[in-house]
């Protein structure tokens, strides 16, 4: 936060949250598109801010209040616990004390789940355990990590369906923590931005919402009426994003089975820009910002 001393200072002059489409078009800029910048080298005194993914496993405190419920009892309930990233893993997992859960409800396990049945834990080396809570059994709610310095700590699993609800303080939270490193902007652009599949254009606008997430690629998110739906069929695919919320909308090539376009109807407040746009993956289609071939 920056502070002003309003013994120097003339007046505020204050920055708008918002501006026009009138006045985003005026914004100055080159004629030409410039060439895009040539990352550094790195060296001993020049190095990435953030290794992307680490080969090993990684941590990080959390002081957030961390509840997981079954029905009206709290299965945890934990105000210190530690984000666990897996090797090379974008998404972090929450490492319980075990006495931030309820482990009298747990039993181990008598079976493994089917690989990739859950999206984490990615490794197999986990101990897994049952929660049953009178006349209901959930199998495969928790698990402990086989690793060094995680001893003592506990895995819940997130996956939808599994408990009845998780919350961060006093809001519902879905599909997997937060990361408190993970940053996801919705920006409003002029860009030209078109896209090409099998040959055809599917998607051309100047009014695109740019979403810059961490670790992925920028996604460009089209007004509805910038679409050609004549080349789409909607599937009955959907996903759930806990920055972004639930996507209730996929498409797919008249002539292929492969989703390629994806849509919020009622995104996350903070990222309000997106509701009923359409994005598209950028490795199923081809992308053309301002002239140029983004992939």
């Amino acid at each position: 936060m920056t502070h002003h001393d309003p013994s120097t200072s003339i007046s505020i002059n204050r920055v708008p949250f918002i501006i026009s489409d009138a006045e985003r078009r005026d914004i100055p800029r080159f004629e030409k598109r410039p060439i895009d910048a040539i990352l550094p080298t790195e060296s001993l005194t020049l190095t990435r801010r953030f290794v992307p993914y680490p080969d090993r496993f990684t941590f990080e405190s959390s002081a957030r209040w961390i509840r997981a419920v079954v029905g009206d009892i709290a299965v945890v309930d934990s105000r210190s616990q530690i984000l666990v990233w897996e090797p090379r893993h974008k998404v972090p997992e929450y490492g319980f004390p075990i006495e931030h859960v309820r482990t009298d409800l747990l039993i181990p396990s008598q079976e493994r789940p089917e690989p990739r049945e859950f999206y984490r834990p990615q490794t197999t080396d986990v101990s897994w355990f049952d929660l049953k809570l009178g006349e209901r059994h959930i199998p495969f709610a928790a698990w402990s990590w086989n690793v060094e310095g995680l001893k003592g700590y506990l895995g819940v699993n997130w996956f939808n369906g599994v408990l009845d609800g998780w919350f961060e303080e006093d809001q519902p939270v879905m599909t997997h923590p937060r990361d408190p490193y993970n940053r996801v902007d919705a920006l409003p652009s002029s860009r030209h931005v078109v896209v090409w599949a099998n040959g055809r254009v599917i998607a051309e606008t100047h009014d695109p919402v740019l979403v810059y997430e961490t670790g992925l690629p920028v996604r460009y998110y089209f007004p509805v009426a910038d679409v050609d739906f004549s080349t789409l069929v909607k599937t009955d695919y959907w996903s759930e994003c806990p920055y972004k919320g639930y996507s209730d909308g996929y498409w797919r090539l008249s002539e292929d089975d492969v989703n390629i376009a994806w849509s919020y109807s009622d995104p996350r407040p903070e990222l309000s820009e997106i509701a009923g746009r359409i994005a598209f993956y950028n490795d199923r289609v081809q992308l053309v910002v301002d002239g140029e071939r983004e992939n």
